[in-house]
């Protein structure tokens, strides 16, 4: 039969395609569903327009705001416009390959190559979009400046201790207000899921597969929002405020500590307000980021590669090899969040060039000066991360 054989000779890269997409990627159809990624029609326009650019600036159309007046015959009606905001969105790019010795040997016993190097590459690259979409987060909330700092902090929620039932509806009243029902997804390590799922708090999803097999997932739902569960979230080490009868406290010290003791200048990084005081007491631990997008949080287009994926035949090495190539170019771009690439050496940004916080700003007007500017409001954003201990 054509198209069996996995060489260059017979390989059809289209029916290649079709095989992976066919294939249910988990993870991103799960996001899809809880609408945090969302198609984004003017992305899509901008880059199908301007032959394959890497970067782009796009509008952003401003609310109606103002003051209505009195409608009494005697006062004049006044007018104002709206203002355009400017979103700047960049492609990224990432290619792998593979290489089997001697694969035509493999599949002689009756595997279906197709399927099974399809299901790998489908979840492979799930796994390289989530690492994408978390480097982002992790810039998001690393900027510094101005009015984009100013939603850091209202849309950073921070727990004492574990996350309880009530943390996710005081994390995203806090950053949204009234428009907190719009969170759909959370991003969390399995640690702090742990803990919720203890308190029958988190409900596993499960996946049946081709053959009826059903399995859990990483993926469970914690009030209607699924919760994607990854040890690849932030999880770091350092002391928390404590007190003297906690177990594990140490007393700060200005210098000199001994046991049970410890230096002000070794507390780092400290989890508390400031800098500890001398003869305070902190505890070492680990402290956790979980994400929480809403509806539209992220917009989401595939631009896609001339090749996507392909095959090349090395008869020679180890007495004959074929290697898959695969590429994707892929615009993940958070609502509201200015992509400003103040930092990016190539065409495509790496994951920690995405994580730098320089790189991003609030949504704004464009005006030179930063009093003239107007932002876009921040609760309008439905992106919040909560730091807990658990």
């Amino acid at each position: 039969m054509p198209n069996t054989k996995f060489d260059a000779k017979s390989f059809n890269p289209q029916a290649f395609k079709y095989a992976v997409d066919r294939i249910p990627r988990t993870r991103l159809n799960e996001m899809r569903k809880s609408r945090a990624l969302a198609g984004n029609p003017d992305i899509r326009d901008v880059f199908s327009t301007q032959g394959g650019t890497g970067y782009a600036r796009i509008a952003m159309r401003g609310l109606l705001d103002g003051d209505a007046v009195n409608y009494d015959g005697q006062t004049d009606i006044t007018a104002t416009s709206t203002k355009t905001f400017e979103q700047g969105v960049v492609v990224i790019g990432r290619a792998k390959a593979w290489t089997e010795k001697d694969f035509s040997f493999d599949i002689t016993g009756g595997i279906d190559w197709m399927d099974n190097v399809a299901q790998q590459v489908s979840e492979y690259w799930q796994d390289i979009d989530q690492d994408t979409i978390l480097a982002i987060l992790k810039g998001v909330f690393a900027m510094t400046s101005g009015q984009s700092a100013e939603f850091v902090t209202k849309h950073t929620y921070e727990v004492a201790g574990n996350m309880e039932a009530t943390t996710m509806n005081s994390a995203t009243a806090q950053a949204c207000g009234d428009r907190k029902k719009k969170f759909s997804l959370v991003f969390m390590h399995s640690v702090p899921a742990t803990n919720l799922e203890n308190l029958n708090l988190l409900t596993a999803l499960k996946y049946t597969d081709k053959d009826g097999v059903t399995r859990d997932l990483t993926l469970y739902t914690w009030n209607g929002k699924t919760v994607v569960v990854d040890d690849g979230m932030p999880a770091e080490e350092g002391y928390f405020p404590a007190a003297s009868t906690d177990e594990g406290a140490l007393q700060v010290k200005a210098s000199g500590a001994t046991d049970g003791q410890i230096n002000q200048a070794e507390v780092t990084p400290y989890f508390g307000e400031g800098t500890p005081a001398a003869d305070s007491y902190v505890v070492p631990g680990t402290r956790y980021t979980t994400y929480v997008l809403g509806e539209g949080a992220i917009s989401f287009e595939d631009i896609g590669a001339k090749v996507p994926y392909e095959m090349a035949r090395d008869p020679k090495t180890d007495g004959g090899v074929d290697t898959l190539y695969t590429r994707q170019r892929k615009v993940f771009s958070p609502f509201g969040i200015s992509y400003e690439k103040k930092s990016q050496t190539t065409l495509s940004p790496t994951d920690a060039e995405l994580a730098n916080g320089a790189n991003w700003c609030l949504v704004h007007s464009g005006e030179e000066e930063e009093n003239d500017r107007s932002y876009i409001a921040h609760k309008a954003i439905p992106i919040a991360r909560i730091l807990s201990r658990g």
